[in-house]
């Protein structure tokens, strides 16, 4: 950001910190003009600490970014990721279901729909259980997928958050940690000669994916006496390396493509979201493309300040930039998102934890804040106290739906009971004076101190967003809708939300330290901590 931009926010911070928010939510027609809504998705932002001229200097710092032409860039196929050269096309994988012109070009396009048929094609055969075309043997009742990062968490979310559109037809399990714990666990519970694993691996050189590839590999082999080709049977991949898949046994048939102008972290619109596809049918995963590409024709035709995703950005980067909280807590009040604070951890802080510009200059601002969460409920009995009452300010977003995916209607009465008041009680808090009314016992200075104690400063921000329902459509809304929350964030701050260099380093030095547990020598070129820990496991072996 401009240094300019950032003194606007400064200014604007410093005229609101008085401001309680209990008086910004006194004022009239607080809710009416502080929500949006975009298909299936409400955003309110009514309990944020901004008022209309706060919100107003946001909304002129992103249009001299020039957030529309970045936005236009993308779903274009521009080169935003400029480190390493490449356009930036998740948008076109659902691009079929947009109800507006694709910008894409139409090779992408092409290659796309071919995909997409080739996963219907494969899909229907498992569920016909008629996969002789494939090479694949009958009778498969068990999905692993194997893959780490984007290649795990949004298919996890998904797959997880959707349970409720399943065909019933397979069990799907995930093994993304190279910890041979979960794998051990799975292979005692499965029958070998009915699973098929899914090895996601753009590069199929992911270490965690083909160890436990090679695990499993070994696993349905020894079910046929070690007959390696008919475990290989049990494989498909998804990868842009056919070669080394085939390497492994796994004709072009059974390798699905991953390209470079998708992230993984934004891939679980391609064949990374096979096991989606193949857990809820095609019918639904075109639903949940459907519902992303909603979200892509709002953020590509709505103005600023109507705009979901560029509101969600600029209330994240009023709260990092201009009220300087470091974390952010994602609060979804459905079972189904539980993996949702986990999946938006990877979304923002593996695109936007960057502390230097695109021309390699240091930031004037902060990047993203911690990213956290857990479900409500639960987290109201585990660190919402410090939310409340502790010396950090903590900015939330409060998640649920409006109906329910079961019929306990009073359990979801109760659930999106909790998520409006606990949005109140951070806004709100409760004044000394009313704890000190409450307080009708022991001697004054013992009053004083109970109610010291049971004060809350409130104040402390949050959005509301809710879905009407938690289906394949709006779930698809509400991730496109954090996607582009990052793009315009990357914009506000210059940096490179597409790369991710902080994630190469630990993997570089862990192949360098593995063979040394394993019993060769101990560099001496590595540090004394590394050296000691080594030989201490090497001791207590």
């Amino acid at each position: 950001m401009l240094a300019g931009q950032l003194d606007i926010l400064a200014r604007e911070a410093a005229r609101l910190a008085p401001v309680h928010l209990r008086e910004l939510l006194a004022a009239p027609q607080r809710f009416e003009r502080f929500s949006r809504r975009a298909g299936p998705l409400l955003l309110d932002f009514s309990r944020q600490k901004l008022d209309d001229t706060a919100l107003q200097a946001l909304g002129t710092i992103a249009q001299e970014c020039g957030w529309q032409q970045r936005r236009d860039a993308m779903f274009r196929g521009d080169v935003l990721n400029r480190s390493e050269q490449r356009p930036v096309l998740h948008t076109a994988l659902r691009a079929c279901e947009s109800q507006l012109p694709s910008t894409a070009p139409q090779a992408v396009a092409d290659e796309i729909a071919t995909t997409l048929k080739r996963m219907s094609e494969l899909v229907d055969a498992l569920e016909r259980d008629d996969t002789g075309a494939f090479g694949i043997p009958a009778g498969i009742t068990d999905i692993v997928n194997l893959g780490i990062g984007g290649s795990d968490l949004g298919p996890r979310l998904a797959v997880e958050a959707l349970s409720g559109y399943a065909t019933g037809r397979f069990a799907c399990h995930f093994l993304p940690n190279v910890d041979g714990h979960e794998t051990a666990a799975l292979m005692r519970r499965l029958d070998p000669r009915r699973t098929l694993v899914l090895l996601v691996s753009k590069s199929f050189t992911t270490q965690e994916t083909l160890l436990n590839g090679a695990v499993l590999r070994r696993w349905i082999a020894q079910a046929y006496g070690g007959d390696e080709s008919r475990a290989a049977a049990h494989f498909v991949a998804v990868s842009a390396n056919v070669e080394a898949a085939r390497a492994l046994g796994i004709p072009a048939e059974r390798v699905l493509p991953m390209w470079d102008f998708v992230g993984g972290r934004y891939s679980v619109w391609s064949a990374v979201g096979l096991v989606l596809a193949i857990a809820i049918g095609m019918p639904n995963f075109r639903a949940f493309l459907r519902g992303a590409a909603l979200m892509d024709d709002h953020f590509r035709t709505a103005e600023w300040h109507d705009n979901l995703p560029v509101l969600l950005a600029l209330i994240g980067v009023w709260n990092r930039n201009g009220l300087g909280h470091a974390a952010h807590g994602v609060i979804p009040y459905l079972d189904g998102l539980a993996e949702l604070p986990a999946f938006l951890q990877q979304l923002e802080m593996e695109s936007l934890g960057k502390r230097v510009g695109q021309n390699g200059e240091p930031l004037r601002q902060a990047t993203v804040p911690v990213v956290w969460g857990s479900v409500g409920t639960n987290a109201q009995h585990a660190f919402f106290q410090a939310l409340h009452q502790g010396s950090d300010v903590v900015p939330l977003d409060l998640i649920g739906a409006v109906r329910a995916a079961h019929p306990l209607a009073d359990n979801h009465d109760a659930l999106l009971a909790n998520l409006l008041a606990q949005g109140a009680a951070f806004a709100l808090g409760k004044t000394t004076e009313t704890a000190l009314s409450e307080a009708t016992s022991g001697t004054t200075a013992e009053r004083e101190a109970l109610a010291a104690q049971r004060t809350f400063p409130g104040d402390r921000p949050s959005s509301t967003l809710l879905l009407d329902a938690l289906t394949p459509e709006s779930l698809g809304a509400l991730i496109a809708l954090y996607e582009h929350k990052v793009l315009v964030q990357a914009l506000l701050w210059d940096i490179n939300a597409f790369d991710q260099w902080g994630v190469e380093l630990g993997k570089v030095l862990a192949k360098s330290i593995l063979p040394a547990l394993t019993g060769a020598p101990v560099p001496e070129s590595f540090d004394a901590s590394t050296r000691g820990l080594i030989e201490t496991i090497r001791s207590l072996r």
